[in-house]
């Protein structure tokens, strides 16, 4: 439903960038896994446990922290999370054995467990009646520091090594700084804003829902299955695919970095596109055809030339991305009035699957070799069938606004 109120975009464009910041310090974990491979002789296997320890962690306390945030007002959580990235960077840079890294990995989750479900809430706050906008301009600062994290890491950690995180850590209290003016305004308008980006007035309750709870619960569990499929698929990205190039055909860690660097770039511009979409054509179009959509590249991919792969992950990155601002906004619309357990329960699945995909996927590389993961994987994006069991959430609010 649309209000009168206008997108704040000076909030909306510092959760953007502090999105930026937080997700390029988090991409460096898995951007140097060739340095901390090399140097603690590590085997996929262990580094996809790296990673499990990291997005576990975010994933467990993610839909705990957006829960409480529904319940509890806390306008100053976001700048006290952006405190954990910077002591988990701190700590990955001193690690002296294996042990040590799952330590920094586990303190820089936490990090993120408690910025994203907040911050995904206060973009709704700030969304002005337009929130797949606010959602898109939330997530696409995440995808820019992912795609920035991989060039830090080529230029800085490639020639300094593991040292050098710790030069990265003091951009978080950058981050601190920032989300401390945005708690400010959280603590002075959030509350009637929330209430507006609902359709509601000072003194309501807010919408009701327009879906019975039976549809809404099976809806649910339809969005959660595409979460992880999506999030599975991309873990082989995240954590593998500058191994698969340099494997299959034989490019440097440079130039390896530079493709994951594109992929990203195409995965910032898929998520900007696909919130307002979402807004002009309906949610359910695009998270249809953004998940089963994108299966006719996914199978191509593993038969492709140097230069088709490149294309082809340029491709698979953008229309893949455009689902997550359109999912998360079509699951706070199913379940008004929870905005932020919603954003938690999603961010944290997305986290915890890329997490469980990651550690599956490194075994499977031990045992099979890197280019048959991608191979496998191919095929996840084919549970995009399971969109057609959504319902139409628009029709269900113009049908309850008329019999208002």
């Amino acid at each position: 439903m649309k209000t009168n109120t206008k997108p704040a975009f000076g909030i909306l464009l510092s959760i953007c960038a502090s999105h930026a910041i937080n997700d390029m310090l988090q991409s460096l974990l898995a951007a140097v896994y060739p340095t901390l491979r090399a140097g603690f002789h590590l085997s996929f296997a262990q580094i996809g446990l790296i990673t499990l320890t990291y997005q576990v962690t975010a994933s467990m306390l993610q839909p705990l922290v957006g829960l409480s945030a529904d319940l509890w007002s806390a306008p100053f959580a976001l700048p006290f999370g952006t405190l954990f990235t910077f002591a988990g960077l701190l700590m990955l840079s001193a690690a002296r054995s294996y042990p040590a890294l799952l330590v920094g990995a586990c303190v820089l989750g936490v990090g993120s467990s408690v910025f994203h479900p907040e911050a995904s809430r206060v973009a709704r706050m700030a969304s002005g009646g337009r929130p797949g906008l606010a959602q898109s301009l939330f997530q696409v600062g995440g995808n820019v520091g992912s795609a920035l994290g991989p060039i830090g890491a080529a230029v800085v950690v490639a020639s300094f090594g593991q040292q050098s995180l710790a030069l990265f850590a003091g951009t978080a209290l950058v981050s601190t700084a920032i989300l401390s003016r945005v708690g400010l305004w959280v603590r002075k308008s959030g509350p009637s804003r929330l209430l507006a980006s609902r359709g509601a007035r000072d003194g309501d309750a807010g919408p009701v829902e327009t879906v019975p709870p039976a549809r809404v619960a099976a809806a649910m569990a339809v969005l959660l299955a595409l979460i992880f499929s999506k999030f599975v698929y991309l873990a082989s990205f995240t954590n593998y695919y500058t191994f698969y190039l340099m494997h299959r055909f034989g490019v440097s860690v440079p130039d390896a970095q530079l493709h994951l660097f594109l992929l990203s770039a195409a995965v910032a511009a898929g998520t900007i596109a696909g919130g307002p979409i979402g807004d002009r054509v309906g949610r359910k179009r695009v998270i249809w055809f953004s998940i089963l959509g994108v299966l006719p590249f996914t199978l191509a991919l593993p038969h492709a030339n140097l230069a088709w792969t490149g294309a082809l992950t340029i491709v698979i990155g953008f229309i893949m991305a455009s689902a997550f601002p359109a999912i998360v906004v079509y699951g706070q619309e199913l379940l008004p009035r929870r905005e932020g357990l919603v954003a938690g329960l999603f961010f944290g699945l997305s986290f915890g699957a890329a997490g469980i995909g990651a550690a599956y996927l490194g075994r499977l590389a031990d045992a099979v070799g890197i280019e048959q993961v991608y191979g496998l994987c191919a095929f996840l994006p084919a549970i995009g069938v399971l969109a057609a069991a959504l319902p139409d959430l628009r029709g269900a609010m113009r049908g309850a606004m008329a019999s208002a």
